[in-house]
């Protein structure tokens, strides 16, 4: 039997919700993967993992976010909690995976597109690995084109993102880049809902014990919501991150002069006479003479 689904139970507020954090996630990983190309050795690996957990937290969350408004009319629908966190550790890992080549090998074309084949990759299996958590007295079916072209529009928005956190410096370029990231992600998400299609079984088994969607939305909002409002505070503290700019003398050649940066004004020299010696002295006045 065929299975209804709504994946809009709550009008536009979950899509817009999930697309407003889909964008905070990819702004704050952006901004850390900017600082991180005028910093060497620990400090770089730092801001790289600060900026993939930021964009997997932002993705995983804009999910499930989205997964509130999903519902299918004639069965009620569980998530099964390991599988959905693991959802969760995969975007993370494998959205380091594709920062981290970027962030030490640059905007190399082999980089961006090993880097953001992995990303995308990346993108995608946290989205169905997540809807392979969801438990209900049915099974799910994918349409083979359509989940196709979810995972290229996945890859192609990893690849402009992680070409626009080496490339585009400045915070309004950078937010216009995380706007896109984030209506990409989205777009990818309810590119691979459009695929599905359920199909129910009345005499199966009851679902397994899980996680209704309720239940969810407190660990989520608390786990990687506060994980996110933390590195919004660490990026906002740091001006670099914020102008693009170096605020201080450790400017690489080349680079625009930030806003507010003290610049050295050349002590004028005062000129004074030579020390002149006796003879020179005596030399100088029978020429005179």
């Amino acid at each position: 039997m065929q299975g209804t689904v709504d994946g809009f139970s709550y009008g536009l507020v979950t899509p817009v919700t999930a697309f407003l954090m889909a964008c905070l996630g990819a702004a704050l990983g952006l901004r850390c993967t900017t600082r991180s190309l005028r910093t060497r050795g620990a400090s770089r690996a730092g801001w790289l993992a600060l900026g993939a957990t930021s964009i997997g937290s932002g993705i995983w969350t804009m999910h499930f976010i989205a997964m509130l408004g999903f519902t299918v009319r004639e069965a009620p629908v569980s998530y099964d909690r390991p599988l959905t966190f693991a959802s969760l550790a995969v975007a993370v890992v494998m959205v380091g995976i594709g920062i981290f080549l970027v962030g030490y090998r640059g905007a190399t074309r082999m980089a961006l597109v090993t880097g953001g084949t992995i990303t995308g990759l990346g993108v995608a299996s946290m989205h169905y690995l997540g809807m392979a958590g969801m438990n209900f007295e049915g099974l799910f079916e994918y349409d083979t084109l359509t989940v196709s072209l979810s995972v290229v529009i996945a890859v192609v928005a990893a690849t402009a993102a992680l070409w626009a956190a080496v490339s585009v410096h400045g915070f309004l370029p950078s937010l216009c880049a995380s706007v896109v990231m984030g209506v990409a992600v989205s777009g990818m998400h309810y590119t691979g809902m459009a695929a599905l299609q359920v199909h129910l079984h009345p005499d199966a088994a009851p679902a397994p014990p899980g996680d209704d969607p309720t239940s969810l939305l407190l660990p989520m909002m608390i786990g990687p919501g506060c994980f996110l409002l933390l590195a919004a505070v660490v990026v906002m503290i740091d001006p670099l991150v914020v102008t693009g700019t170096p605020a201080g003398p450790g400017r690489p050649p080349g680079h625009p002069r930030g806003v507010g940066q003290m610049t050295s004004i050349p002590a004028q020299r005062r000129h004074t006479q030579p020390y002149e010696t006796a003879s020179r002295r005596a030399y100088r006045q029978s020429r005179n003479r």
